[in-house]
Formats: C-alpha cells, sequence, structure tokens
C-alpha cells in the first residue's frame, strides 16, 4: 500500500487529512454503507471481467475445432457481352 501511496506522491500527513475530510462530509455510520457498496462494485466488475474473458477464451477454442467448408467460386462476369441499347436522346423544347 505504501507503493501505491508513493506512486501518487502522498504522504502519511496527506492520508490523514484525506481520511478526515470523508469522514467529516460521510459521517460515521455512512462510511461502512459506502465500503460495502464499493467492494460489491468490485466484485461485479471481477466477475464481469471473468465472464467475457472466458467467452473470448471459449469462442477461440470452439472456432479452431470446427471445420471450414470450402468456398465456391462463382463463375467469371463476361465483361465482353453486348449491353443493352440504349434508348436515343430526347430534348425537350
Amino acid at each position: 500500500m505504501n507503493a501505491m501511496l508513493a506512486a501518487f506522491g502522498l504522504g502519511g500527513m496527506e492520508v490523514i487529512l484525506i481520511l478526515a475530510v470523508v469522514l467529516i462530509l460521510f459521517g460515521a455510520k455512512k462510511i461502512p454503507e459506502l465500503a460495502k457498496g464499493l467492494g460489491s462494485g468490485i466484485k461485479e466488475f471481477k466477475k464481469a471481467t471473468k465472464e467475457v474473458t472466458d467467452e473470448i477464451h471459449n469462442t477461440d477454442t470452439t472456432s479452431s475445432a470446427t471445420t471450414v467448408t470450402p468456398v465456391q467460386k462463382l463463375p467469371p462476369v463476361n465483361t465482353t457481352a453486348q449491353s443493352q441499347p440504349q434508348p436515343p436522346e430526347t430534348k425537350v423544347i
């Protein structure tokens, strides 16, 4: 935890000051509720990320195990065929 606080440049006095401000703003009864909500939110986030990574892993393994059918080639387009004649242009006066 000290390494995390050091990364933010916080010392012991700053941490105590932040905790005091949180205590004043939210009160002693509200802090456990906030911590519980934060913990359940983190738990749900970890569960969701685990489900996504499992789904991606399962998709990769099932897609490589299936056989791929060959693609049928279409006949080439005949570009030398005569096009239909265009009607003559009419001018409106």
